[in-house]
């Protein structure tokens, strides 16, 4: 028999599903439950979340604006490496999940909570991320997931057991949801019902964060995003806080239709799944940040950088972030980005990011190196006949072998 539990903190949004949860928790374990609500720039209004918590009787209550330290402290790092997940995603809910976990830890120890509970599902990435977070940081914290536990297995027995515990229903929750939404500063992500066939274009009332390519403007608009040791640190000339620079590259993108992804991939647990996201600032910041890199990294240390990223990605995609191998790739990555400062100019023009310029006090592009004019001796052309000789060697041998009926 498992021990008795004397205080949860739980991750809390306000909403049904978390507040069911709540109660729920309350109801099953009898003991005192914390709630942590996180501002992540979700957009959503978090008062609510501290009305409805109250209602339930929490005594204690922590509603945390997180944006700066989501940007400067995981999407920043995240963005020095150019993640991709699978060639495409930018890895918007996985980056997310290592804060909240950290913070819900860092509450636990300060309240004397020896569990904590979360509102993933059993069949998702997030259950794993926020798990793997909470064991990285505290291993002998409890772990409750409701949704591996409860019989509530329906929508139906959800909002019954609401109703029966005298939780507030809005209009909008009674109905079948047509598509689930999560939702950060850096992104949002839609999935599930009407999106669950990868055959089917999804609906323009899917798309939170963008309007159409279609519909966007006529005529570009020009922005320069400033870099700093591989960090974006203002826009056209203003330096901006991280948040606050990822805000207005999302206004950016917003406006010009940039950073839409219909992706089938695949989940950690073992499934694909489909996810329609919306990333138009990190979207506009991939694009600066490599062209910020392609004048100022050394050509094999660029190389380098490129094969280690989808390792890195997946280990943040598959909620390693606090492990020794993430952290390793972490301080080489960082190393690499020491003189990635300058400008790039951009043109956003319906749903296109094109870069237009890049400058840097440190840039290693020589046009006394590259021009097709007289390069008066900066470099030798005869030299490349040696060069190509040597790199030619095997496969001379290989073909003379070949020649002679032998080799691949």
């Amino acid at each position: 028999m498992e021990p008795h539990v004397k205080k949860i903190v739980l991750a809390y949004s306000g909403g049904l599903d978390t507040s069911v949860i709540l109660k729920w928790l309350q109801n099953t374990y009898g003991c005192e439950v914390v709630t942590f609500t996180a501002d992540l720039g979700q957009g959503e209004e978090l008062e609510p979340a501290r009305k409805k918590a109250e209602m339930f009787g929490i005594r204690q209550i922590f509603i945390e604006d997180l944006r700066e330290t989501f940007v400067r402290d995981f999407v920043f790092p995240m963005f020095r490496a150019n993640a991709l997940y699978e060639g495409q995603y930018l890895l918007g809910t996985s980056i997310a999940r290592p804060l909240i976990a950290q913070r819900q830890i860092e509450i636990a120890e300060m309240v004397g909570a020896d569990a904590v509970a979360h509102g993933a599902t059993g069949k998702g990435n997030d259950q794993v991320r926020f798990e793997l977070g909470y064991y990285a940081l505290n291993p002998n914290i409890r772990v409750i997931a409701p949704w591996r536990e409860w019989d509530l297995t329906s929508r139906t027995r959800l909002l019954e057991y609401a109703e029966a515990n005298q939780i507030p229903i809005t209009k909008d929750k009674r109905g079948e949801a047509p598509f689930s939404v999560d939702a950060n500063l850096l992104h949002s992500s839609s999935e599930g019902k009407i999106l669950e066939d990868p055959g089917q274009e999804p609906d323009e009332i899917v798309y939170q964060r963008t309007i159409s390519p279609m519909a966007a403007p006529d005529v570009a608009t020009e922005i320069s995003i400033g870099f700093a040791h591989g960090d974006a640190v203002g826009i056209n000339g203003r330096a901006l806080s991280p948040a606050g620079l990822l805000t207005r590259l999302n206004e950016y993108g917003r406006a010009n239709g940039i950073g839409r992804l219909d992706l089938v991939e695949n989940r950690f647990v073992g499934m694909k799944s489909r996810g329609v996201y919306e990333t138009p600032g990190g979207t506009i910041l991939l694009a600066a940040h490599r062209a910020m890199e392609s004048i100022t990294l050394d050509r094999e240390a660029g190389h380098l950088k490129d094969s280690i990223m989808p390792r890195y990605a997946e280990l943040i995609y598959n909620g390693f972030w606090f492990s020794p191998e993430r952290r390793m790739l972490q301080a080489l990555i960082d190393t690499s980005q020491a003189s990635v400062s300058g400008t790039v100019r951009l043109k956003l023009y319906k749903g296109n990011v094109i870069v237009t310029g890049r400058e840097s006090p440190n840039s290693l592009y020589s046009t006394r190196m590259v021009t097709f004019e007289d390069d008066a001796g900066a470099y030798n052309q005869q030299d490349a006949a040696g060069f190509i000789k040597l790199n030619a060697l095997r496969l001379r041998l290989g073909a003379a072998i070949g020649r002679r009926g032998g080799g691949l």
